[in-house]
């Protein structure tokens, strides 16, 4: 694909997720990818161009910082275009910075970390207004016994039991460099709760929906519904014990990527 282009660029962006249908093109409905590759004709004309995300994401999930690269017969002037780039696009994307990469670079194979953040609360009523960013559960947790099991999601494991789809001849192992629970503190409004959390996990790669798995039986152990030797059975491959379950996409949040 890249050969048949002169100019590659890498382009960052923030977004809120709670009205698209996650990253890929779809007809009859919004996605970003759409979004974008609408403002991009807008912008370029007739000029021929592809976009690549380094990763796709789920309807409603929301993004600090995410990338795509930009492929392009034509050479941008970068602080000028980043300024109508984002001039053009709606309010809940934002154009944080473009820089040039050449032929060789991969969005998706050279990525070297992901971190995503879950943010949650457990509340006796509603919180509307909180809803595109954060899963307010109406069940008392038990929030130190999560923090413990999260811990335990570190190292290599297996996750076939936290994806969805055919496993069969995939490689379902996945290395964790970091997961933990901790008090949100970054993530305020006067119409959140007055206490929430943030599950944050780094990893070099995720399968479809294994985050929202992850925090799903995190969820569960908070409820007191399975045990941490539970989930450790499931990383170990053995048979569960119990049904997974895929936790709220608005609680969920590309923190970062870094590149090799």
């Amino acid at each position: 694909m890249a050969s048949r282009y002169k100019f590659f660029y890498l382009i960052e962006i923030q977004y809120l997720g709670f009205r698209y249908h996650g990253w890929q093109f779809q007809k009859e409905v919004k996605t970003l990818q759409g979004m974008l590759e609408r403002t991009f004709k807008f912008l370029f004309e007739q000029q021929t161009f592809k976009i690549l995300a380094s990763g796709r994401t789920d309807a409603m999930v929301s993004a600090e910082s995410s990338y795509f690269e930009l492929f392009t017969n034509h050479e941008l002037e970068l602080d000028s275009f980043i300024q109508e780039l984002d001039y053009n696009l709606p309010p809940d994307i934002k154009v944080k910075n473009i820089s040039v990469v050449d032929a060789k670079f991969n969005v998706i194979q050279d990525v070297e970390l992901k971190t995503y953040h879950y943010y949650f609360a457990s509340v006796q009523e509603k919180y509307p207004f909180a809803s595109p960013l954060m899963n307010c559960i109406q069940a008392p947790l038990d929030i130190e016994a999560m923090i413990s099991a999260a811990s335990i999601y570190k190292g290599l494991h297996d996750f076939k039991f936290f994806m969805t789809g055919d496993a069969e001849n995939k490689n379902t192992e996945r290395y964790i460099e970091d997961s933990k629970i901790e008090p949100n503190q970054e993530l305020t409004a006067s119409f959140f709760p007055e206490d929430s959390y943030v599950f944050s996990v780094t990893g070099k790669g995720f399968m479809r929906y294994q985050v929202r798995y992850m925090m799903g039986a995190l969820i569960k152990i908070g409820m007191g519904e399975i045990s941490i030797k539970d989930l450790e059975n499931t990383l170990k491959g053995k048979e569960a014990a119990f049904e997974k379950f895929n936790a709220a996409a608005s609680g969920l949040m590309v923190k970062n990527v870094k590149f090799k």
